[in-house]
């Protein structure tokens, strides 16, 4: 017998190749549902944001740091002058990074005490850094479950670890990962974030506008000054690209009590 004969689906020279991308394909699309279903995940509150975040309280001692040892800004270098307004920056971002894990964890615990473990509410998250970790974060803080849609990316290493182990995937398609961002969505909360943020969010409510997705979703976008200050919602009314019901379609918040209320509202526990 010629030992160095496999199975094609053993054959992992063939599974990595250009051909079998379909099936690769596949095995992203089942393997997570086999785990999601095992969980008894059917419900998610989706939180959105950017990777570059960290604690309010690190990304200030970074800066303050970097301007004792820069003490005079007008003797930096052009580089220093980068490092310290890049440290500015984050400090502005990362005021929303503890807010992201104190939602996360309030609506953890609520769902908790609200509802059976299958029809519970579970935080989801890009399984990455930032307001991703801040979400996954504030779940076990409840002591609760949250799930992990990670992506391989050359800049971002693995899932962050405070996702639940066996909810946490590790995504090579995209466009897979996007699908189960919104198969279980019930909720859609995007923080400040970059193009990945805008990408995911566009694409959520794309979906929706054209009734791809039937189910209601609920959609928040959290801190005014953010996105207000970065989007101009009624020039894509002034030049008719979509309608004025079509911002009826998500919310701007700017408060912990406020989204939570309006949460809370809207998921509660029929009578």
């Amino acid at each position: 017998m010629n030992e160095d004969i496999c199975k094609a689906y053993e054959n992992l020279d063939f599974l990595h190749s250009h051909e079998a991308r379909p099936i690769r394909i596949l095995c992203e699309l089942i393997e997570p549902r086999n785990k999601l279903k095992s969980q008894n995940i059917k419900n998610t509150i989706v939180f959105f944001g950017s990777a570059r975040s960290k604690s309010y309280d690190s990304a200030k001692e970074e800066l303050s740091l970097l301007k004792s040892k820069y003490p005079d800004k007008e003797q930096c270098s052009a580089e220093q002058k980068t490092r310290l307004q890049q440290a500015e920056n984050l400090v502005l971002l990362s005021q929303y990074f503890d807010q992201a894990e104190e939602l996360s964890k309030r609506l953890s615990l609520w769902s908790k005490i609200n509802f059976p473990e299958d029809e519970r509410y579970y935080v989801c998250s890009g399984g990455g850094p930032g307001m991703m970790e801040a979400a996954n974060k504030g779940a076990t803080q409840a002591e609760a479950k949250s799930v992990a849609l990670g992506i391989s990316l050359p800049f971002e290493q693995g899932v962050n670890e405070y996702a639940t182990p066996e909810l946490s995937f590790e995504f090579h398609y995209f466009f897979i990962r996007k699908f189960y961002f919104l198969y279980h969505a019930k909720i859609v909360i995007a923080f400040p974030g970059g193009f990945g943020t805008m990408d995911e969010l566009f694409e959520v409510l794309t979906l929706i506008q054209t009734k791809k997705v039937s189910k209601d979703i609920k959609i928040y976008l959290y801190g005014k000054d953010f996105w207000e200050g970065l989007i101009n919602f009624e020039q894509f009314i002034k030049w008719g690209v979509i309608s004025y019901e079509d911002l009826e379609l998500f919310h701007i918040v700017d408060d912990i009590d406020t989204i939570y209320e309006l949460i809370t509202c809207d998921l509660k526990p029929k009578a």
